[in-house]
C-alpha cells in the first residue's frame, strides 16, 4: 500500500535522480514496468525475452478491465465508506467508544478504496486511461494520496523490486548486513529505530499519509504533472477541512477521521511490509537481478480469510501482481487458482507476517533476510 520511504537512510543506487536510467524506467506510461503487458522491462535482462513471451501467455487472458465490475467495486467501497464515516460522526453524541467501533470498518473501507486507486494508476482498472486518472484522483483524495505523484514512484518500485542497485524510493528501506556493518554508531542507530516496528507500522503510515503526500520533497521539480498532483489534492482537501468546519466542526470530524487514518496507516503499512520483506524473500545485484524472479520469489502470497482478501482487494496475491500489474484484482484468485506453476511460492498467514517484523537485513552470504539479534549472533 503506497510507499514507506523518506528514512534517515540515503537511497542506493542512483544518486542522481535526473539521470537517463532514471527518466526511461519513470516514464508517464503507468503500465511501463510491466513487461507482461509491454515487452521486456526497465532493467530485464535481454536473455529473459523468451521467459516473457512464456508469461505474457499465462497472464495475458486475466489482463485488462471489465466495467461492470470495476463499477461494482467502486460502488461498494465508496458508498459504504461515506455510511460508516457518517455513521462514526452520529456515534460522538452515544459515545467516543462506538465512534472508535465504528472507525474499524470505515478504515477497512479506505483500505480498498486505495487498493482501486492502485489498479487505476496500473491501467488495469478502466479500458479509458481517461477515465482511471480522473476515478483516480478523487480516491486519492479520499485516501489522501496524490494520485499522479504515487502511480509514478509506484511505477519504480514495481520496475526494480528486489535489484540492490536501486534502492531508496517506493519501497521500505532494506540495506544489507555488510552495509549495516560499516556504518557508524550512529547510522546503525537511525536504521534500527527506523526498523522498529512501533516508528514503522505506529508513525510509518501517519507520517507518509498526512506529511509526506502533502509535501513529497524527495521528487524531481521536473515532475510537473505529479507535483500539480500534490497541489490539486491538498487543494481539495483544504476545502474539504473548510466544509467540514463550517458544517460539523473540526474538533468532530478530526475525533472521526484520526482514528480511521491511524488504523489505516497501521494495517496499510503493514500489508505492503509483508509483500516482499519475509525471510527467503529476492534480492540480487542489477547486474543479476530477474524481474520475473523478483515477483515469483521476491513476492509473498499472504492468504487471508475470505472477508479480509475482500477489503484488501487481494493484494495479498502479490506475486501474480507483480508479475503482470495488468491484471485487475478481481482476477488475480482465478488465474491464481487456474496455474499451479504460479502456487509454488512463499505463502504466509497473519501470524507468519507478524514474526517478519524483526527482520532488517539481507544476508548476501546466506541469502536470507535476519533480524538484528541474528545479526549479532554472525559477528
Amino acid at each position: 500500500m503506497g510507499h514507506i520511504d523518506g528514512s534517515p537512510e540515503e537511497p542506493v543506487g542512483p544518486k542522481n535522480r535526473e539521470g537517463p536510467f532514471y527518466q526511461n524506467v519513470i516514464s508517464d506510461d503507468p503500465i511501463s514496468a510491466d513487461p507482461v503487458a509491454d515487452g521486456p522491462g526497465a532493467g530485464e535482462p535481454v536473455h529473459e525475452e523468451r521467459t516473457s513471451e512464456e508469461w505474457r501467455r499465462i497472464l495475458g487472458p486475466y489482463g485488462g478491465a471489465d466495467l461492470r465490475r470495476s463499477v461494482g467495486q467502486i460502488l461498494t467501497s465508496a458508498v459504504p465508506f461515506f455510511v460508516c464515516w457518517y455513521a462514526a460522526y452520529r456515534a460522538l453524541s452515544v459515545g467516543y467508544w462506538l465512534t472508535l467501533i465504528i472507525a474499524v470498518p470505515t478504515a477497512g473501507f479506505v483500505m480498498r478504496l486505495f487498493l482501486i486507486q492502485h489498479d487505476c494508476g496500473h491501467g488495469s482498472f478502466f479500458k479509458s486511461q481517461k477515465v482511471a486518472d480522473l476515478v483516480g484522483f478523487w480516491l486519492g483524495v479520499a485516501t489522501l494520496t496524490p494520485y499522479r505523484y504515487w502511480r509514478k514512484t509506484h511505477a519504480y518500485h514495481h520496475a526494480h523490486s528486489g535489484d540492490l542497485g536501486f534502492r531508496g524510493l517506493g519501497d521500505v528501506d532494506t540495506i544489507t548486513l555488510s552495509e549495516y556493518r560499516k556504518k557508524s554508531f550512529f547510522g546503525r542507530l537511525r536504521y534500527r529505530l527506523y526498523r522498529h516496528p512501533f516508528v514503522l507500522l505506529g508513525l510509518g503510515g501517519f507520517f507518509v499519509f498526512a506529511l509526506k503526500h502533502r509535501y513529497p520533497w524527495d521528487i524531481p521539480r521536473r515532475w510537473k504533472r505529479e507535483w500539480a498532483s500534490v497541489w490539486k489534492t491538498n487543494a481539495v482537501l483544504v476545502a474539504i477541512v473548510v466544509l467540514l468546519g463550517l458544517t460539523i466542526g473540526l474538533k468532530a470530524a478530526l475525533l472521526v477521521h484520526l482514528p480511521v487514518l491511524m488504523l489505516t496507516g497501521v494495517v496499510g503499512v503493514w500489508l505492503f511490509y509483508v509483500q516482499h520483506q519475509f525471510e527467503d524473500t529476492y534480492w540480487n545485484e542489477h547486474t543479476e537481478w530477474s524481474y520475473f524472479d523478483a515477483g515469483l520469489q521476491g513476492s509473498s502470497y499472504l492468504v487471508l480469510p475470505k472477508p479480509l482478501q475482500w477489503v484488501t482487494a487481494s493484494i495479498g496475491i502479490h506475486h501474480v501482481h507483480h508479475l503482470s500489474a495488468r491484471i485487475p484484482n478481481y482476477r488475480l484468485q482465478q488465474c491464481l487458482d487456474e496455474n499451479p506453476q504460479l502456487q509454488q511460492v512463499t505463502r504466509i498467514n497473519i501470524w507468519d507476517g507478524i514474526k517478519t517484523l524483526s527482520l532488517a537485513l539481507w544476508d548476501e552470504e546466506s541469502r536470507r533476510l535476519i533480524s538484528f539479534r541474528e545479526a549479532r549472533r554472525l559477528a
